[in-house]
């Protein structure tokens, strides 16, 4: 669980660190659209060439690799079903099972876009912080006010939700840690074993949560949050000719590449 950063803030004076919230979050959603329409090898490498300079830009490049972790387990499944699962020609076989030309490239197709929507929504949360992107989701969201959608809830929510994906790594790691040196083997081939151990882990795990919850609700209600009252801001939302020109130039990229994909 050591180095994961999925979900955290890295703070910095980059250009996108300095970027209006909403044009991050409606530039993120752009990007991700496109992840879905990415097929050829020379689309999936400037794609990931492209990620690679923001995470650059945006002084996070460290964590380029890092963020992958909680993904791992997800990419790897996604390659093996398709390898096994999928009929076409027989490349090789692992015993009796045997392994598809298609189900190998469909499956490093998927892999590659499960890792693209990791690196860019992860990128949207290490150049902005908590307060930044909770205040620009409802600032997006505020036209729906008007027909009692619960915008400023919805955002907090999902805020609360990104601020503590990393809170609940560090809390597994250390539990993991406690148990194994009280004897644990979550390694372990045995089945019965394995899950009789993964027991010992949430347990105190979703214990550990429900307790968090708690406090923060109270924190929250201590500090005269109310639900539906109108909240104001310190720091005021306000694009500039930087998040104009980000916003135009994506749009129009992403629309370019849209065109020749349906049209070709």
């Amino acid at each position: 669980m050591e180095g994961i950063v999925f979900g955290q803030y890295v703070p910095g004076s980059s250009l996108l660190h300095r970027l209006d919230p909403r044009t991050k979050i409606v530039v993120s959603a752009m990007l991700l659209w496109s992840v879905f329409i990415v097929e050829t090898p020379a689309e999936f490498t400037g794609f990931g060439l492209l990620i690679l300079m923001l995470y650059i830009i945006g002084g996070v490049a460290g964590s380029f690799l890092k963020v992958m972790k909680p993904g791992l387990f997800l990419i790897v499944i996604t390659v093996v079903l398709n390898m096994f699962f999928t009929p076409g020609e027989t490349l090789f076989s692992i015993g009796p099972i045997p392994v598809s030309r298609t189900g190998l490239e469909n499956g490093f197709i998927l892999a590659l876009k499960i890792m693209f929507l990791i690196l860019i929504s992860s990128l949207l949360t290490l150049v902005t912080s908590p307060v930044q992107m909770t205040d620009g989701m409802e600032r997006l969201m505020k036209p729906l006010k008007r027909v009692g959608f619960p915008a400023s809830e919805l955002a907090m929510m999902i805020n609360i939700a990104l601020r503590f994906i990393p809170t609940f790594w560090e809390e597994t790691d250390k539990i993991i840690k406690a148990q194994k040196s009280r004897g644990a083997d979550f390694e372990s081939w045995h089945l019965q074993k394995r899950a009789k151990y993964m027991t010992a882990l949430l347990v105190p795990l979703f214990v550990s949560s429900f307790r968090k919850a708690d406090e923060l609700a109270m924190a929250m209600e201590s500090r005269g949050y109310v639900v539906g009252m109108e909240r104001t801001s310190l720091h005021k939302l306000e694009l500039r000719p930087a998040d104009y020109f980000v916003l135009i130039l994506t749009a129009i990229v992403i629309s370019i590449f849209a065109v020749f994909k349906f049209l070709s």
